[in-house]
């Protein structure tokens, strides 16, 4: 059990590390993370591209969750992009649940806020409480995963796994804060 959760902890924070020695390098690997995020979500998802173009803003996320028995826990960075402006805010996110669940998994999130209150709100306050039952099995091209994009309120939440292998059944609350050191 002490190595699986050696694994698991080494899983997420290679998975959910923005890599970079200095504020600019951070940015860099988050702006890669985004251009290949967004081609990921149009190629599983044709026409996504032109509702994240045409919404006020979006969000992408790069994120790592861990399922232990009956608690989840997860880390992760993002970007939100005001499309009027074209101001990036740099953010970081954190969750914890409870559920059933078994595994890890390392996946993408893009946020299209369909209105500004809901950018500005999300931008501003950051709390998402949610459930989710997914089950994901990837390594490289291989595999595939049985979840989707959902609209909830004025955002829809498009997600594409990474890698990892998960199933699972929790209701949790997510977190996500302006990061201080990179806006």
């Amino acid at each position: 059990m002490k190595k699986l959760l050696l694994m698991i902890t080494a899983f997420i924070l290679c998975a959910c590390a923005a890599t970079g020695d200095n504020p600019d390098q951070q940015r860099a690997e988050i702006a890669k993370m985004n251009t290949k995020t967004l081609a990921d979500v149009e190629k599983a998802s044709p026409g996504a591209m032109a509702k994240i173009k045409s919404a006020p803003g979006y969000a992408t996320f790069s994120n790592a969750q861990v399922n232990l028995l009956f608690v989840s826990a997860g880390v992760g960075y993002g970007v939100v992009h005001n499309n009027s402006t074209g101001k990036d805010t740099y953010m970081d996110m954190y969750e914890g649940g409870i559920g059933l669940g078994l595994g890890a998994k390392d996946f993408r999130a893009v946020f299209v806020f369909n209105t500004n209150a809901a950018m500005n709100r999300f931008t501003e306050e950051g709390w998402a409480f949610g459930a989710e039952a997914d089950a994901a099995a990837k390594a490289g091209d291989k595999g595939g995963q049985v979840g989707g994009g959902v609209t909830i309120g004025d955002i829809t939440v498009y997600q594409i796994t990474a890698a990892g292998l998960a199933l699972q059944a929790t209701l949790k609350g997510t977190r996500y804060v302006k990061n201080e050191e990179l806006n």
